[in-house]
């Protein structure tokens, strides 16, 4: 198979070590990209892709309004499902430190054409995520510099998130570890020593509001299970984000062992982070009643104002702008390296453009520009029509799940064939009951995330099967009619012939 990923100019500064390059090169590549992040680095990129704060904040009243105070045990339920996700991607990455994450695991587990729907799905799942983070962040950015907020507002702030955030990746692979850095500090500042500041010294609620449901269960019958499997998205729509380690594989030095790591810290701190989060602003609600019974929808403004004052509130907005940013930049690398990785197989119009690394940042400048104009030409749509946010971003968090679960079957798959994950990083006869649980967790989020609305209106109801359907749709007819796996002849399917050729090099 030849080799479609440029090296590097021999002596270049950041020439990775020999063990990875080889490493590579028995997957079927050579060096690309200059290996300068580090595991805490990359661990600070999949953290503010998490981002508990952009999370806690966009899904808070929501989940109150559903499912009432008792709502955060859905921070320990789907922590615990995702861990596992990350477990399985651990060996995978372990075995295939490539770039791109979710598509190249797909397709070296199972097959192209099975990996470029997963991959197909995942791109328009992130495109639209940055769009939506963006979109949220440009309120915080108004607030900050006291604009009042309009759609010609929020389109410019949010187009200028976006150029900051592609100006910091076009600038190396250095600066957007730095700058994750940054929004990793930010983060915890804002959501763990805030949480417990609030805990600590602004409690207005006792810990016994963690067990009533504030008679969220009325709008069930009087049914508070239903009411609770409605309020999964507090869990649901925050735990991912971790893949985003496994995208710059490629950046890190020796990714077999820092990347699993670097996953599930970003699962457990994320879910600690997002845990203190969550509770401090509940015990430090001052109209907490008003919250559940949907009368607030955008109460944590006012639980800062009275918790911190004015100046605390200020100094608060800063912290998350920074995570916003640090959001957008993780997000855009990660679309960007997908985009690449795809490039590079020869899987998509414009391949050979798109998997162009810059020789001077080495980093894919060009998939970063489709990752930056793609959200822009979306929220343009949103400044027209502001409903088009509600409907694009309906399938994102869906997707995201659908293209997880369909590496964590194809991992299945594959250990039923007789496969034994390979890297440094393996569960060994654990792996298969990770494996299945995993899988079965997923199938379940799935479900919560798919089940139609009660509010009798259908297009309301149905808008995330909608908005995944047209979705699926249009890249399975685009798969069928224009053939874009005829023209690769990149691997795939090797699972169990590379962990056998790596360990006879072991």
């Amino acid at each position: 198979m030849p080799d479609k990923s440029p090296a590097p100019a021999a002596g270049s500064a950041g020439t990775p070590d020999t063990a990875d390059a080889d490493h590579l090169k028995v997957l079927g590549y050579d060096e690309g990209f200059k290996r300068s992040m580090s595991l805490w680095a990359n661990f600070a990129l999949g953290f503010t892709y998490l981002s508990p704060l952009v999370g806690i904040y966009s899904i808070f009243a929501l989940g109150l309004a559903t499912g009432g105070p008792p709502s955060v045990f859905w921070l320990f339920i789907v922590g615990a499902g995702q861990l596992l996700v990350a477990l399985v991607f651990g060996e995978i990455v372990s075995q295939y430190p490539i770039a791109g994450g979710i598509y190249p695991w797909a397709r070296r587990l199972w097959g192209k054409r099975y990996a470029w729907m997963a991959a197909w799905v995942y791109i328009w799942a992130l495109i639209v995520t940055i769009v939506a983070v963006a979109e949220f962040g440009s309120g915080f950015f108004a607030s900050l510099f006291g604009f009042e907020y309009t759609p010609l507002i929020g389109l410019i702030l949010t187009t200028v998130l976006l150029l900051a955030a592609l100006a910091i990746n076009f600038s190396g692979t250095k600066n957007l570890a730095r700058v994750a850095t940054i929004g990793l500090s930010a983060e915890l500042a804002g959501v763990v020593l805030l949480g417990l500041y609030l805990l600590i010294f602004q409690r207005r609620n006792d810990f016994s509001v963690f067990f009533n449901s504030m008679g969220t269960e009325s709008a069930h019958g009087g049914n508070y299970a239903a009411a609770f499997l409605g309020a999964a998205l507090i869990g649901l729509f925050l735990f991912y984000g971790f893949e985003a380690c496994g995208d710059v594989a490629e950046e890190v030095k020796d990714p077999s062992r820092r990347i699993p790591r670097a996953m599930i810290m970003t699962i457990l701190v994320g879910g600690v982070s997002a845990l203190f989060s969550f509770c401090g602003y509940v015990l430090a609600a001052p109209n907490l009643k008003d919250i559940v019974a949907g009368k607030d929808t955008d109460p944590i403004p006012g639980i800062l104002d009275a918790s911190l004052g004015p100046i605390g509130a200020k100094v608060f907005l800063v912290i998350a702008v920074v995570a916003f940013l640090s959001c957008t930049l993780s997000l855009q690398a990660a679309a960007s390296r997908l985009l690449y990785s795809f490039g590079r197989d020869g899987m998509i119009p414009g391949h050979k453009w798109l998997a162009h690394v810059s020789p001077r940042t080495a980093v894919p400048t060009r998939a970063l520009i489709v990752a930056s104009v793609i959200p822009f030409l979306i929220a343009l749509g949103v400044y027209f029509n502001a409903s088009l946010l509600v409907q694009v971003t309906s399938f994102a968090v869906f997707g995201i799940y659908w293209s997880f679960q369909s590496v964590v079957l194809a991992a299945l798959r594959q250990r039923i064939k007789g496969w034994k994950p390979a890297g440094p990083f393996s569960l060994g006869a654990w792996g298969w009951v990770v494996n299945i649980v995993a899988l079965a967790y997923g199938l379940f989020a799935m479900f919560l995330l798919a089940r139609p609305g009660e509010s009798g209106d259908v297009g309301v109801d149905w808008i995330v099967l909608i908005g995944f359907g047209v979705v699926f749709v249009v890249g399975l007819l685009y798969l069928l009619i224009a053939r874009p796996t005829s023209k690769s002849d990149a691997a795939e399917g090797d699972a169990i012939a590379v962990a056998e050729k790596q360990r006879a090099k072991a």
